[in-house]
């Protein structure tokens, strides 16, 4: 497609604080789970990655994160401390009730991570925000989206989460889970996912599901294994680079998979910008010429057809960047700038079925 081309946004200028310290950030994903410093000026020092634990008690997973923080939190004290600590997870999230319940891993389903992340330093503010909102905030921030009025950031990984920026700020939603893209439907006749739908875009295009596909399909990973053993989505990736027909083909059916989630947000939200990032983004054209080919199918309206794609800027660091932002730069990404009303399902409920009960009175 010839979508119409956004102006070259300019350099970044980050929000400088009256308090220079850096912001812990955590970043909880799928596999991986990264703790770092970032500054005011979004500069991401003293990174720690270990594996995000999928088994036991929350509070043993916790354990290896708190370990984890040890060195970045050693290295703020000498700078005076953290000005707050910034949480991104996998989602839902509730930053109300400061608890996660990610859907790739359960282990950690209501886990309190604000109450124990405040036991690192106590005094200080600790927000917690959905994965694919940090991703989206630190793109826009201070990578391929900054200057974006109304932006879909897409991270495409273990699994595939999203956030949305309209209006030049953050849209949560009332829940804080606006933008969960990888559970739109893109098969309604698809298999069960394990968010209690089904045909959803995290079945296509996660890298667990590109590599289950690939391994079903007949894809034994790299040259000399046997089975699939072992192999990674970086390897289907690089078989994709070198022509292997099936890893093609699967990563041609998560872009296109992907195109038609785009376009459909697209059509929703009037978006000028969508940045796609995460670990299977980095297969680069076998990902982005699917997805630009999709693309052409699927958007038909003039408005839907301007929408451009970019590759994040980032890479590893737009989570942990978008935690700190609502910390370093709240007039921009501050929850009070753009939470809305928080939602109650029985309040809600309960209106609905007064309304209900109106409109049958007045027939």
């Amino acid at each position: 497609m010839n979508p119409m081309p956004i102006p070259t946004p300019p350099p970044p200028s980050p929000h400088e604080p009256a308090d220079p310290r850096p912001v812990l950030a955590v970043d909880i994903g799928g596999t991986k789970t990264a703790v770092a410093l970032v500054g005011p000026d979004a500069a991401v020092s003293e990174r720690v990655v270990v594996p995000t634990p999928v088994a036991g008690a929350p509070e043993e997973a916790w354990a290896v994160v708190t370990a984890a923080a040890a060195a970045p939190l050693a290295r703020a004290a000498a700078l005076g401390g953290v000005r707050g600590i910034g949480i991104g997870s996998a989602g839902p999230v509730d930053p109300a009730a400061g608890t996660i319940a990610p859907v790739m891993i359960p282990v950690w389903c209501d886990a309190p991570v604000v109450a124990w992340a405040s036991a690192w330093a106590p005094g200080v503010p600790v927000t917690l925000v959905g994965d694919g909102i940090c991703a989206a905030v630190g793109e826009h921030w201070a990578g391929a989206g900054r200057g974006a009025n109304a932006m879909l950031g897409c991270t495409v990984s273990t699994g595939v989460g999203g956030g949305l920026i309209l209006g030049g700020r953050p849209w949560p939603g009332p829940s804080a889970n606006a933008g969960h893209i990888g559970h739109i439907v893109t098969d309604p006749d698809g298999p069960a996912c394990p968010c209690g739908s089904r045909g959803c875009l995290e079945l296509t295009a996660s890298g667990t599901a590109l590599l289950t596909r690939a391994l079903a399909a007949g894809w034994t990973g790299p040259e000399g294994n046997r089975g699939g053993a072992g192999a990674t989505t970086a390897d289907l990736a690089e078989a994709a680079r070198s022509g292997d027909p099936v890893a093609r083909r699967v990563f041609a059916e998560a872009g296109r998979a992907l195109a038609a989630a785009f376009t459909s947000v697209c059509a929703v939200c009037d978006l000028d910008l969508i940045v796609v990032g995460g670990g299977v983004a980095q297969a680069g054209p076998p990902l982005f010429d699917a997805i630009d080919a999709g693309m052409r199918e699927f958007a038909g309206l003039p408005f839907v057809r301007r929408a451009v794609v970019r590759r994040a800027a980032l890479g590893a660091d737009s989570g942990l960047v978008g935690a700190a932002a609502p910390l370093h730069a709240p007039e921009r990404y501050g929850a009070e700038r753009h939470a809305p009303e928080r939602y109650a399902p029985e309040r809600d409920s309960a209106e609905r079925h007064d309304a209900a009960e109106g409109d049958r009175t007045a027939v």
